[in-house]
């Protein structure tokens, strides 16, 4: 198994009626994913049994390669950049080593991190790759403008050009017609398909490939979810992301669950739960409906955040991430636990790191439980990219089938846009239509004076 999760939660019992209703319409959403997989209309689910697309993938991997580049900047935000950060934080530090590339993603747009790419980074031996779905994305289109001016000021147009590859949709988008005009290398995303949902797409692909990922077994791993989850007859019982889904469906209605918490009990994970956090949010949060997601990291976060957890306000459904961790890392030396005084530190004597951190996620599960949290436990085997591919994938079902539970459409996000229009019209402007924008009422305007 590439994962097995486990639930547990006091309640269920009482709560039988409830999660039969909701196994019903769950089954109504396997379906229609069933259909939509089988008519080619959601390509998030056919992906995983695609190969057709990587040649091309491939082969624009290979020509940056050859270029002799030693540094790959991603130029994305959101659904764009954090598949990818997910991706290569999978091995640690010494992804990419094998490759001999560093691949990084400023993904969080900020003026100093923007002068740091373009300070740092010899642009002789840098290549950028621009991704936007919709093309006029406004971080990453002033990422891609201020870049290829800097290149181009350092190596001249033509070279710079050679230094950047486009991933955007069809059309004549403001990134598309600049990268005509400038002779910039472009691959399409497809345009059914939602950045947060992308990541097995070229998107996620093309970075990872010059970090030495292996696209193919993350491809296999969502292939084994699609497989379960969507074969004829499939009980929603027993698929794990439709059983998860009912869970938090019938958590926030009848036990006032209004938060998700996915706590991962490995570093190499943390990325993950920031992907999953916004393809929940961004999916899900719509007319005043879903839940808030809170990524969570363990060990750490057991001294920051487990408090609350277990003794705050019963609102969350809360979800761990456990590798299987047991017997592996440095060893404590009983030796030296001897030395702390009779007793102290036996617990630890002859341990692993990984035996510390396996109990204590153990323990955590167990003590949410027992305060009467509804908990759902994701073993895993191995973090590897088979086992990612497993994970994003549940999560992406359990997202769709939750949406469906709740009748909002999990593909859009209509409320965002409000923003960037009111973001390009105070650049646009003075700020005026941002004052006027303000409703009646309250504004507190306060600061604290340097002097």
């Amino acid at each position: 198994m590439l994962y097995r999760q486990t639930i547990r939660w006091a309640r269920a019992a009482e709560l039988a009626l409830a999660i039969d209703a909701g196994r019903e319409r769950a089954q109504e959403a396997l379906d229609a994913l069933r259909r939509q997989r089988d008519d080619d209309r959601r390509p998030y689910l056919c992906l995983p049994a695609r190969t057709d697309d990587l040649p091309a993938i491939e082969a624009r991997a290979e020509a940056i390669r050859a270029s002799g580049v030693g540094d790959v900047v991603v130029l994305g935000t959101g659904g764009s950049s954090l598949g990818t950060r997910a991706l290569l934080a999978l091995d640690g530090p010494t992804l990419g080593a094998s490759s001999g590339l560093r691949v990084h993603v400023p993904d969080n747009l900020g003026a100093t991190l923007m002068d740091a790419v373009l300070r740092d980074l010899d642009p002789a031996r840098t290549h950028f790759i621009a991704v936007s779905k919709s093309g006029g994305t406004a971080e990453t289109v002033a990422q891609t403008l201020t870049a290829f001016e800097a290149v181009s000021a350092a190596l001249g147009p033509t070279r710079a050009a050679q230094a950047f590859t486009l991933v955007s949709e069809p059309g004549g988008s403001p990134l598309r017609r600049l990268a005509g005009q400038w002779g910039v290398a472009t691959l399409d995303h497809d345009p059914d398909l939602g950045g947060r949902y992308s990541v097995m797409s070229v998107v996620g692909a093309l970075p990872a490939l010059l970090a030495g990922f292996d696209i193919a077994a993350l491809r296999r791993g969502a292939g084994r979810v699609v497989d379960q989850a969507l074969a004829p007859g499939a009980d929603p019982a027993h698929v794990p992301a439709a059983e998860a889904a009912v869970l938090g469906h019938v958590a926030g209605e009848a036990a006032g669950a209004a938060i998700a918490v996915l706590l991962a009990y490995d570093d190499r994970l943390a990325p993950f739960t920031r992907w999953w956090a916004q393809l929940w949010a961004e999916s899900l949060g719509k007319r005043g409906l879903g839940s808030t997601p809170v990524a969570a990291l363990g060990p750490v976060d057991q001294h920051s955040q487990l408090q609350l957890y277990l003794d705050g306000p019963g609102d969350k459904l809360i979800s761990l991430v456990k590798p299987v961790t047991a017997g592996t890392g440095p060893r404590v030396a009983p030796a030296l636990t001897a030395g702390a005084g009779e007793g102290r530190l036996d617990y630890l004597s002859g341990r692993t790191i990984g035996d510390l951190v396996d109990a204590e996620a153990d323990a955590t599960a167990e003590a949410l439980v027992r305060r009467g949290r509804p908990v759902r436990v994701l073993t895993i085997d191995r973090v590897d990219a088979e086992t990612l591919g497993a994970l994003m994938m549940h999560f992406m079902l359990e997202t769709v089938i939750t949406a469906h539970l709740i009748a909002v459409d999990p593909f859009d996000q209509p409320a965002v846009e409000e923003g960037k229009q009111l973001t390009r019209a105070a650049l646009r402007g003075t700020g005026d239509a941002l004052a006027a924008a303000v409703p009646a009422g309250l504004v507190s305007d306060l600061g604290v004076s340097a002097t």
